[in-house]
């Protein structure tokens, strides 16, 4: 192989045997794609998509044939025979591709496999125009299942348009399955009291996305939730009665409480028949066998209405009861179940229930998790596909070392446990905040890791591959940039959310937002037995904010470094010639000086109008279109907010 030195060009996911030859190739002016019609490519999607490639990077345009009548450079042919060594033994999606003077060929045994090796292709032509290597790959996938897991309902609803590109994104990091997540935003008949105002998505829609995803060879699965995270549906008149806490649903809406309660109460018949709806009807938009019925994060099972039949069964045996219902209704339509694993794992007793045809989706976020709990799976003899995470929610900026970790450690950890596959999750918690490109690194570390996670990849070298795939970044440090400036997040929009919402709107502490911040559920209990009273929210966030002022003392430093950052990326950024991810990343290091300076005075002063106006700008403006820099000073801070506010010697609100 070529060194690193004089290699200016970069595959991902990096192929598992690639012999770099002497030389190069130049495509021919008026050239032709030749797709051989055995490959089942009814609309010559691949060969469409080479020549598109070719037309973007040369400004040249090519022919399409099929049959042993036309010449082609480029030739796509399925094997006669195929005797491929594959890393798992099997040959789904593995590939050859060679590139030499007589032309280029991709060869496999099936449709897949024929798939990936043109991804492979139009990486190379999107770096090297008209000019490629000389070389020979034969490369096959560690995973046979590598799927990405997009949240479509906690924050900004994809239109159809959006899909599409993604599942572009996707085919050309060779992944073949993606799901969305769906609560409240897809438009089921006689559910428009759940649905209404999201711009959900419709049938048609699905239909559509169905067959788009299909074409490129991704697996569409159907996922929604069907047990806890039934936040909206729980708050509506008409189904607030088959909630754990119906009492509740009248609450000040919360991100926070959002995120933990309103579980279906499934001692409640009218609950399966609810959850049985829902499966129904959507599983006839999809033409998968697979349905993932979420039934995570179950918070409130046991602890409202079915609190007495959880304490007559046990919560465990409510819970696996509800699940192997569902399931066996899914079974019976042919289809094969998966759910979120979670609960499972903390009762293990549930696993020895699960049905044969059932897949656990093992997620663990952990960026230092251990693989005890695939362990406990895999021990269990449970289907399992392993899923880490992209690290986009509750910032603006992707915090990249974290997904980087958790996706490399699980991607190994899965492979020596067998699992079938890894299924890469993009959350948006608190209102998915963050602009969607900012998950593409991490989306891109899961296609490495998922085709071949034994390797040695370092993260700065794959950081450099990435800004040379993706960005067309040529002096690759682009994403590094990226990561840089992402450890300058102090204050970041989780601790502003946490923050406001401490206050439950009456003006008493949330107790409910108290718990799921560590500071501050340890002192609950002590704090009612030492004073008498409940915590007021003023002693709950002045606990928050000092517990935050060693981190928070080093917001100045923070800023200085994130404003570099910016000065550093914005020359790479022009020569990549993608004015939307420029923007997008400059919006979102903008927003985070932001929120770093509404969280320097906040140690120190709890100025309520000053958090409370900026939650609201980045809620009518989450992505910044028409973003403008705020400073403190026009929001007009008291100047006692100066005092003491760094270590630098700065204390006016000009330099906040």
């Amino acid at each position: 192989m070529a060194s690193e030195n004089t290699r200016k060009w970069a595959i991902i996911p990096e192929p598992n045997s690639m012999t770099v030859g002497e030389g190069t190739v130049l495509l021919p002016y008026a050239g032709r794609v030749n797709e051989s019609i055995a490959i089942g490519d009814g609309d010559f999607l691949l060969a469409h998509q080479l020549v598109a490639d070719i037309r973007s990077a040369t400004g040249t345009d090519w022919d399409i044939a099929t049959g042993d009548m036309w010449s082609g450079f480029i030739r796509l042919r399925i094997a006669d025979s195929w005797d491929f060594d594959s890393q798992d033994g099997g040959t789904a999606g593995a590939y050859t591709l060679t590139i030499n003077t007589d032309g280029i060929t991709i060869t496999s045994c099936d449709f897949e496999g024929v798939r990936n090796g043109v991804q492979t292709l139009r990486q190379l032509i999107r770096q090297n125009g008209a000019v490629l290597p000389v070389l020979q790959i034969e490369d096959a996938p560690a995973y046979r299942i590598r799927g990405y897991y997009l949240d479509a309902t906690r924050g900004r609803v994809p239109t159809l348009a959006w899909l599409k590109q993604w599942a572009d994104k996707l085919c050309l990091y060779k992944y073949n399955q993606l799901q969305l997540y769906i609560e409240h935003t897809f438009a089921f008949d006689g559910m428009s009291e759940t649905w209404r105002g999201s711009s959900p998505l419709t049938p048609a829609d699905t239909l559509e996305f169905d067959q788009y995803c299909a074409n490129l060879g991704i697996e569409l699965v159907p996922s929604v939730s069907t047990f806890g995270h039934q936040y909206v549906a729980m708050r509506t008149q008409e189904l607030r009665e088959l909630g754990e806490f119906p009492e509740d649903a009248d609450r000040p809406f919360s991100f926070i409480e959002r995120m933990r309660h309103h579980t279906l109460n499934v001692a409640d018949d009218r609950a399966f028949a609810f959850s049985a709806q829902l499966v129904d009807s959507y599983l006839q938009l999809f033409r998968s066998k697979r349905f993932n019925i979420c039934a995570d994060e179950t918070f409130d099972l046991g602890k409202g209405k079915s609190k007495q039949e959880a304490q007559r069964v046990g919560v465990a045996t409510l819970y696996a009861t509800y699940v192997g219902k569902l399931c066996e209704h899914l079974s019976k339509q042919g289809r094969e179940p998966m759910f979120w694993g979670d609960i499972a794992i903390e009762m293990p007793e549930i696993l020895e229930t699960l049905p044969n045809n059932v897949t656990l989706l093992n997620w663990q976020y952990e960026p230092e998790a251990t693989d005890e709990k695939i362990q406990l799976v895999a021990q269990a003899g449970a289907k399992q596909i392993v899923c880490p995470a992209v690290w986009g929610w509750n910032a603006l900026l992707p915090r990249i070392d974290d997904a980087w970790n958790n996706i490399a450690r699980i991607a190994r950890y899965g492979l020596d446990c067998g699992a079938e596959g890894m299924l890469v999750t993009d959350w948006g918690d608190f209102g998915h905040v963050n602009d969607p490109r900012m998950a593409v690194p991490g989306m891109i570390f899961g296609a490495q890791y998922a085709w071949n996670p034994a390797g040695d990849t370092a993260e700065n070298d794959l950081l450099e591959r990435i800004s040379r795939v993706e960005y067309g970044d040529c002096s690759a440090r682009f994403v590094a940039l990226l990561r840089n400036a992402s450890a300058q997040a102090v204050f970041t929009w989780r601790e502003l959310v946490e923050y406001l919402e401490l206050d439950d709107g009456t003006g008493n502490c949330n107790t409910d937002v108290a718990q799921t911040i560590p500071c501050l559920a340890d002192r609950l209990v002590d704090h009612l037995s030492d004073c008498g009273n409940a915590m007021t929210v003023r002693e709950a966030r002045n606990r928050m904010m000092r517990n935050m002022a060693t981190t928070i003392e080093r917001i100045p430093q923070a800023n200085r470094a994130l404003q570099q950052c910016m000065v550093d990326i914005a020359p790479i950024a022009a020569h990549m010639g993608n004015p939307g991810i420029t923007a997008a990343v400059r919006i979102a290091m903008e927003g985070q000086l932001l929120l770093n300076r509404v969280g320097f005075p906040l140690a120190a002063l709890l100025e309520t109008r000053l958090v409370c106006w900026v939650f609201l700008f980045f809620q009518w403006f989450p992505h910044g279109s028409q973003f403008t820099p705020i400073h403190c000073k026009s929001l007009q801070l008291p100047e006692k907010c100066g005092q003491n506010v760094g270590t630098d010697g700065h204390d006016s609100p000009d330099h906040w």
